[in-house]
């Protein structure tokens, strides 16, 4: 099983069905399947300031007060989910749209509510509803989007992409995690850094190199790799289907 996390530039990019559908082809045959875990927030923010409000960012991941949940529902479950879905199934793949609130498959504890609203952190997956599309021929699109689980009804909670993907990719034991990025991987003074341990990656998080939805990046391929995802790696559009490309993540440095 192979899941691939996309957002920023890469989900607006022309390109982008025939490279999934080229990954789907392939992980039918090699890796169990492919299941996309998308983001939109790009297209929150615009929908955000058509309605008169400012969208507002901490630590790289969006502060969610009560009427932005619903923004953020209606683009990411609504717009965002249907309209890749349909480029998908035009690609040829058939592809099925569903939230990550549908069948308790994202569950989530709200992280601070003083600053960060309705945002979700602390995820459990119910990984079940992928599991059946997948051995049905079908390549699930997920938005990411949980049940409160401190809530016995189930009010939503909006979760960081890159943190629904990797717990995803934990609970569904995946061989590999791609982060799609809107660079080819993790870069430093411009230069692309093929391959990153956690202590490298930590370090270069607290020194601010990497930061904001890198830096959240590099956190969810942390926490995807100590859940026993053996593989995770930050690449651009084009290293979806190479796995020689981009970031290769690892929790020890490379043994020679």
């Amino acid at each position: 099983m192979r899941v691939v996390k996309i957002g920023g530039r890469a989900q607006g990019d022309v390109r982008l069905a025939e490279r999934l559908a080229a990954a789907s082809r392939v992980s039918s045959r090699t890796a169990g399947g492919l299941c996309v875990v998308h983001g939109g927030g790009d297209e929150v923010s615009a929908l955000q300031r058509r309605l008169g409000l400012e969208p507002k960012f901490h630590g790289g991941r969006r502060v969610t007060s009560v009427d932005d949940l619903e923004i953020v529902r209606m683009v990411l479950s609504g717009t965002t989910n249907k309209r890749l879905t349909a480029q998908l199934v035009s690609a040829g793949v058939r592809a099925v749209g569903v939230s990550g609130e549908d069948a308790g498959l994202f569950q989530a504890h709200a992280t601070d509510a003083a600053t960060m609203g309705r945002v979700g952190g602390r995820v459990t997956v119910d990984p079940s509803l992928v599991r059946y599309l997948v051995a049905g021929g079908f390549v699930p699109v997920v938005s990411p989007l949980a049940r409160d689980a401190d809530d016995p009804a189930g009010a939503g909670l909006n979760v960081n992409g890159d943190d629904a993907a990797a717990a995803l990719a934990a609970a569904l034991g995946a061989d590999e995690l791609v982060l799609v990025a809107d660079v080819p991987g993790v870069l430093e003074a411009g230069a692309l850094i093929a391959s990153l341990d956690e202590a490298g990656a930590r370090a270069l998080i607290a020194s601010g190199v990497a930061a904001g939805g890198m830096a959240a990046k590099l956190e969810a391929a942390l926490a995807a790799l100590h859940g026993n995802v053996p593989t995770v790696r930050i690449t651009g559009l084009d290293g979806i289907g190479d796995v020689a490309a981009g970031t290769r993540i690892r929790l020890h440095p490379t043994v020679s």
